[in-house]
């Protein structure tokens, strides 16, 4: 607890913002606050850095957000001055601070002489990435907690290729954050004097129009009905400009927006949680959609880097999970390739280990290889750079559970506008036909078998919650149960120690990088995956089944998850 008080004093004998010091104040005493806000700094790992907002050193704040980027500008000076010349880019969402968290970051980088390229507005995620490599910078930073409630921010950090750094990138960043001994001491420029020595740009609609060009790419369908009812809400996010104009773009005409979500609000009034992967979040779309008919509703994150789909069933709407949104594009953008004589010999899917196998059998049907990768956007653009450099591949698809897809690798992250524009085309291909998405998805089933996932967090909050899920995958390592649910494990995946086991005591190298996470693979080929989150105080359970019948698959979920909780 001493170099908690440590830090703890520190702070109160800083100079603070008001806001920050009156924080600090109010936990006067408060031994278990005090030591939650300062018995670590926030870490900082290949997804950049998450957290709560407020004062201390495990907080998102302007001097933890100066300790990062400065980790960043020793970074970029340790290779070359052309490094610090390239410079940059820097966006942000529409979250609390995050305009003055990238003007911040600016402001430390220049210090250094390094360039940089600020947005004037919020924009993606998925336009951060683009405008990267559009630039030639040798960096990128996006301001964003992405879809965690109102309560966070974050801070990520984009490679010279427009993707997430890679660990070995990630952890020289860390090096040089380790090495500061005084955070309160690091240098910051004024905006003014750097706008005169060209060392800070803002930057719109110059990018805007060419991130515009490259979704307008997307659209090779004609087959389509443009009269499409469709409703789309930002969830008070950054995603509102490029999606709604790109729809527009595309020819169609009937687009209504959820007013209320389309203002930039950090506090998302209207949402307890900006997440378009729940149901609650769909609320006022959904609203929208009945009073006008609407045939599809889209939903963005604040970082508009994740997508969430609710259909027309009959009187009602029905939410896609990211599993059969997944399923579905990729088998639009196959069949679409194919009957087009477009679809490559060598072309290939990638997904992440805990993302449903439905999309392997759909790649298969269609002769595409299937690439697993470690959960993370990031693992899926290396593969597309390593296929860019060794031809191995055609990349055609990329995806995970948790709502993220690529199509065109202009951008190198999850891109949520991308899709919303493919969706779009896809839904409208699905009605000229006088289907729905889930009329397509029940066709898919039919095909290729009924597959059913789940996912369960479990939130381990603070110092003894970290320790917490650390145990659990501790013991489980320590006693690998031989069934469950009175299933048979035919194999035990550890990432952690990068070995495959078998039933009969075989084992198998795996050749991902190592993460902490155990997959279990049972006789009927139902799966459970468990991991701790990276970027939340969670542990993450995820399961996967397969049956003959939807009656059977959601038989055998439930005896999952009741065997687990």
């Amino acid at each position: 607890m001493s170099s908690v008080m440590d830090n703890y004093k520190s702070w109160t004998n800083a100079d603070l913002p008001e806001y920050l010091a009156e924080e600090l104040q109010s936990i006067t005493g408060d031994k278990a606050a005090i030591e939650d806000r300062f018995y670590q700094y926030l870490s900082f790992g290949t997804g950049g850095m998450r957290g709560l907002l407020g004062a201390g050193t495990n907080r998102i704040n302007i001097f933890m957000i100066r300790r990062v980027a400065e980790g960043l500008a020793r970074f970029i000076e340790s290779n070359d001055e052309e490094a610090k010349k390239r410079g940059v880019v820097i966006a942000y969402d529409t979250r609390n601070f995050s305009y003055e968290f990238a003007v911040e970051t600016a402001r430390v980088l220049g210090a250094h002489g390094i360039a940089s390229y600020v947005y004037k507005e919020s924009r993606p995620t998925p336009q951060l990435s683009y405008s990267v490599r559009e630039l030639n910078a040798f960096a990128g930073v996006v301001i964003t907690a992405s879809h965690n409630p109102k309560q966070y921010n974050g801070f990520k950090v984009y490679g010279e290729d427009g993707a997430q750094l890679v660990p070995s990138g990630a952890n020289a960043i860390v090096e040089h954050m380790e090495e500061i001994d005084n955070i309160f001491d690091i240098s910051i420029a004024d905006i003014t004097i750097l706008e005169d020595q060209g060392l800070f740009k803002w930057i719109l609609e110059d990018l805007d129009e060419k991130y515009m060009k490259s979704l307008l790419t997307l659209k090779d369908n004609d087959d389509i009905d443009l009269n499409m009812n469709i409703v789309y809400t930002p969830l008070h996010g950054s995603g509102l400009v490029p999606v709604r104009e790109g729809l527009k773009q595309f020819g169609f005409s009937n687009i209504h927006i959820v007013e209320l979500q389309a203002v930039q609000d950090g506090a998302f009034p209207t949402v307890s949680y900006p997440n378009p992967e729940e149901a609650a979040a769909f609320q006022l779309a959904i609203e929208l959609g009945e009073k006008v008919g609407a045939d599809l509703l889209l939903a963005t994150d604040p970082d508009a880097d994740r997508l969430g789909v609710a259909v027309r069933n009959d009187n009602r709407y029905e939410l896609l999970t990211g599993n059969q949104l997944g399923a579905l594009l990729l088998h639009y953008i196959l069949s679409t390739k194919q009957r087009s004589g477009m679809l490559p010999e060598d072309g290939a899917m990638i997904k992440t280990i805990v993302t449903s196998e439905l999309g392997a059998k759909i790649a298969e049907h269609f002769n595409v290889s299937t690439v697993n990768t470690l959960t993370g956007f990031k693992y899926i653009a290396e593969k597309i750079a390593q296929y860019e450099k060794t031809n191995e591949h055609t990349f055609l698809f990329g995806y995970e559970e948790s709502y993220g897809y690529l199509i065109k690798t202009f951008a190198r992250d999850k891109d949520a506008v991308q899709v919303a524009l493919k969706v779009a085309e896809m839904a409208a291909h699905y009605t000229k036909q006088g289907k729905t998405l889930l009329d397509a998805l029940n066709d898919l089933y039919a095909q290729f078998g009924y597959y059913r996932e789940a996912l369960v967090s479990k939130v381990f909050e603070g110092k003894d919650g970290q320790e917490k899920m650390k145990a659990i995958l501790d013991n489980l390592r320590k006693e690998i149960p031989s069934e469950i649910a009175g299933l048979t494990v035919v194999r035990v995946e550890d990432y952690l120690s990068s070995i495959t086991t078998f039933v009969d005591g075989t084992t198998e190298a795996i050749t991902l990088p190592k993460e902490n996470v155990l997959k279990f693979v049972l006789e009927d080929d139902s799966w459970i995956a468990i991991r701790p989150s990276g970027t939340e105080p969670k542990c993450k359970y995820y399961f996967g089944v397969v049956a003959d019948s939807n009656r059977i698959a959601e038989e055998r979920l439930e005896q999952l998850l009741n065997e687990i909780f």
